[in-house]
């Protein structure tokens, strides 16, 4: 049984078979209206979401299948006491394919051990956040038209960033390229991002305080809000949440073609200034990400269209 718990468990084959995929949905939507009918998709949402879990509904609806699930742990039995194994074991006597999220790393993958229906990481603690990374690689496919020879800016919350995590390590399989990491000294990226990741693929890398500096030799920005969930004590979180807001000011030395992301939702690290920039590509990551969670679900149901 294939799960996706970790984006690196997709090769860099399927990870090109399902943006195929993900293309034909977008030119052909009537031909996978039905792709999925009789079959069940639960989303099992221990911590808030909108975009993933409505997105993962909205992918299981247009391909004709039935969800079911909850959006929060105090409405399932997690709220008395029951473990995560059991609640997922549980359901996947009802359903045909489980979409979870958990506040605690490796929650899904220990879900997963003990589960005969597939499981898809919808995103666990500040760990991974596969399904997301689908959606930037389909963003990013479709703004440049490759994966090789770019520079990649990270901005933001780059430790508890799950969502950089998976990127990261999808792009640095792929040819020539950089990588910079913005952030102040106490959000930076894992080491064990730089000495698992990168530096045993020999992947350039630096680590900058200053955004407007960094700006002029990159490809592809990734904006990423502070997560006050992931934060300890209020005070660090306050002193830190407004250290990169991007305007249209800074914007002036970018590359005509630079591609903004943003994994959503956003805070204030944003302008709404900047959504009418023809380099914002954040809504269209939002959309992108319906497509690929429905090439996802029809390759670990192993639907043929």
């Amino acid at each position: 049984m294939k799960h996706l718990i970790d984006i690196m468990e997709l090769s860099t084959q399927e990870l090109e078979e399902l943006i195929a995929c993900a293309e034909d949905i977008i030119a052909n939507p009537a031909k996978y209206a039905q792709a999925c009918r009789g079959k069940k998709l639960a989303t099992l949402f221990f911590e808030p979401s909108t975009r993933t879990r409505l997105s993962f509904e909205a992918a299981m609806y247009e391909l004709g299948g039935q969800v079911l699930g909850f959006s929060e742990a105090s409405s399932s039995s997690a709220a008395k006491g029951e473990s995560v194994s059991d609640t997922v074991h549980t359901v996947s006597c009802y359903a045909d394919i489980i979409a979870m999220r958990h506040p605690k790393e490796g929650a899904p993958l220990v879900a997963s051990r003990r589960n005969w229906v597939p499981i898809i990481n919808a995103g666990d603690g500040g760990h991974y956040h596969p399904t997301q990374t689908l959606a930037d690689l389909l963003t990013i496919h479709r703004e440049k038209g490759r994966f090789t020879g770019l520079t990649i800016g990270l901005c933001g919350d780059l430790k508890f960033g799950r969502t950089v995590h998976s990127l990261v390590s999808a792009m640095s399989r792929y040819e020539d390229i950089r990588f910079v990491f913005i952030s102040p000294e106490e959000l930076q990226v894992p080491e064990y991002i730089k000495t698992d990741v990168l530096e045993p693929r020999g992947i350039p890398y630096k680590e900058v305080a200053s955004l407007e500096n960094a700006m002029p030799e990159l490809d592809i920005l990734y904006m990423t809000r502070v997560q006050r969930e992931r934060f300890f004590n209020e005070e660090d979180y306050v002193r830190l949440k407004d250290t990169y807001i991007l305007t249209p000011d800074k914007l002036r030395n970018a590359k005509e073609d630079l591609s903004i992301l943003h994994p959503l939702p956003r805070v204030n690290e944003i302008s709404v200034l900047v959504d009418d920039d023809p380099r914002a590509c954040y809504f269209k990551q939002v959309l992108n990400g319906k497509y690929m969670r429905m090439a996802l679900i029809l390759k670990l149901l192993e639907v043929k269209v």
